[in-house]
């Protein structure tokens, strides 16, 4: 016990200093922990532990939240809105990669039937963990590359689950194939039905009792409850933690909750997802990886191509050439699915121990790469088709801009939701009471129920494009943390406060703060306007 603590200890301090360095680089952390992961293993001798189930498990709990995120934006009007990507290219790209990929091996390389098929497979996913992380960050999933992207791999996602059966096929006796896949299919319309039709209400039913309970930590303590539940579930019925955790992320995005829900568990996901990369660290051997450099980095590379070339010629079918070549580039890399596609595979002796090392390490490499060449992507494509057009209509999902953000739905908040309704001005509202939520809802207001003050909350309303933020709240503290992370986001926000004594203007004056509505000193103007106004009327 007393060694494990001096592991942790030290990964993290090496994590946080690696990362803090790589920051200052504008590198990913994702490198930061992966030579984290590496720089461990050889500084205690741990290379017999890289393969520790116990490690692996935690580990995958941070792909389970990924998974879990991914189903908060699959709502299904937003799955709607992307169903030609999703469906259409997004199952043209994994088909098309995967049979090229397997032509490859099988045809050209000489690898054996079955590995050429998990490794096709395998090489058809792309990072949804890194590609996805920094579209968000850099808020270029809105752009239409973004989007494309953004659906490409939600169906390589949902891909993971087959792909996982299939393992489970191949590695199964020929007879038992129908007696496999019909237990298959049981199972996976068990747990639809037990999730949709009885999980759904249960989790509705909890969160609401959380929300209305006004303790954050005990909303937080039901959502892990929910993802960890349906994870666990899944793995009973014979399928992967992340589909379980995927479905319930679908389900409670059709919620009111959604919003919340995701920026609560943020923290989370990203914590679990750095001990995922560094087990993906602990499973570079050094050695091996400058005995085979390049083998690896020459298979890698026909392989990147290939995905570039295949992806590109989909997109183009329906996008303009920019489009197309900056979606080709940003999913090029393997993923990080890989690695649980290659251990379970070798674990039922279905790929050679030298093959999976090769295979491992092609896929950290490639890891390793993404968040050095991502960023620079858009600018480059950029900089050589200034000339097209790269925007579509992507109305249903596209990033809103010049709307008003009213923070509070109480009293004067309705007031103002019922102003801004009479100007025509869109409008977005944004409360942490429940109440008033529902109050909000049975109005048929764009209401959602979240707290401005986190980062997640005010970027998924676009408050860096919003016209202005009108905060009508009481609570004092709550206000100033909401004005500091609208400021954070975009410092020429136009923010407009209302406060009612002299203690919350002060509190408040060293912030950009655009008008300060002082509701009592209004008042008093009105009240003197409105009795000048009878003195005027009554003389003449």
């Amino acid at each position: 016990m007393e060694n494990t603590l001096l592991y942790a200890v030290a990964a993290l301090a090496i994590s946080v200093v690696l990362n803090l360095l790589l920051k200052r680089l504008g590198i990913s952390q994702v490198i930061g922990y992966i030579f984290t992961g590496t720089i461990i293993v050889y500084a205690f001798d741990l290379r017999h532990f890289n393969d520790s189930h116990l490690l692996e498990q935690i580990a995958e709990f941070g792909i389970v939240f990924l998974m879990f995120t991914i189903g908060l934006e699959l709502s299904l009007p937003r799955l709607g809105a992307l169903k030609k990507i999703v469906f259409l290219n997004g199952a043209m790209q994994v088909a098309f990669t995967a049979a090229a990929v397997f032509g490859l091996a099988y045809g050209l390389f000489g690898v054996p039937l079955t590995s050429s098929i998990i490794i096709a497979s395998a090489f058809a996913l792309s990072s949804t963990a890194v590609v996805l992380s920094y579209l968000k960050t850099s808020k270029e999933i809105y752009l239409p590359y973004g989007q494309r992207s953004m659906g490409i791999l939600i169906f390589q996602d949902i891909a993971v689950i087959p792909i996982l059966l299939l393992i489970g096929f191949l590695s199964s006796d020929g007879g038992d194939w129908s007696k496999t896949l019909l237990h298959t299919l049981e199972s996976a319309a068990f747990i639809m039905v037990l999730l949709f039709f009885i999980g759904r209400p249960l989790m509705t039913w909890l969160l609401h009792f959380a929300a209305e309970s006004a303790e954050e930590e005990l909303f937080l303590g039901s959502v892990l409850v929910i993802a960890v539940g349906a994870s666990l579930l899944a793995d009973f019925l014979g399928f992967t933690y992340s589909l379980g955790a995927f479905l319930a992320g679908v389900i409670i995005a059709e919620t009111k909750y959604h919003h919340k829900v995701e920026a609560d568990i943020a923290s989370f996901k990203d914590l679990l997802l750095g001990v995922f990369f560094v087990t993906v660290g602990m499973k570079i051997d050094l050695s091996f990886f400058f005995h085979h450099l390049w083998n690896i980095l020459g298979s890698l590379l026909i392989v990147m191509a290939l995905k570039s070339l295949i992806i590109f010629a989909i997109i183009r079918l329906n996008s303009k050439t920019p489009v197309a070549l900056k979606t080709a580039l940003a999913l090029s890399q393997l993923g990080e699915f890989s690695f649980a596609i290659f251990a379970l595979a070798a674990t039922e002796h279905l790929i050679r121990p030298d093959l999976e090392q090769t295979l491992i390490m092609m896929v950290v490499v490639s890891l390793v790469l993404t968040p050095l060449y991502l960023p620079h992507i858009h600018p480059f494509i950029m900089k050589r088709f200034r000339q097209e057009e790269l925007h579509d209509d992507l109305s249903p999902i596209a990033e809103r801009k010049n709307h008003v953000i009213v923070c509070g739905y109480s009293i004067v908040g309705k007031f103002v939701a019922e102003k801004l309704k009479t100007r025509g001005i869109d409008y977005v509202i944004i409360d942490n009471s429940l109440k008033h939520v529902k109050e909000g809802l049975a109005a048929k207001e764009p209401i959602y129920l979240g707290d401005l003050s986190k980062t997640a909350i005010a970027e998924i309303l676009h408050t860096e494009n919003a016209a202005a933020v009108i905060v009508t709240l009481d609570n004092p503290d709550k206000k100033h943390l909401i004005c500091e992370t609208v400021l954070t986001i975009n410092p020429q926000a136009n923010l407009v406060v209302k406060i009612t004594t002299l203690e919350e203007k002060s509190m408040l004056k060293d912030l950009n703060i655009s008008r300060i509505v002082d509701g009592k000193r209004e008042v008093a103007q009105v009240l003197v306007d409105q009795a000048m106004q009878c003195d005027v009327s009554s003389e003449k």
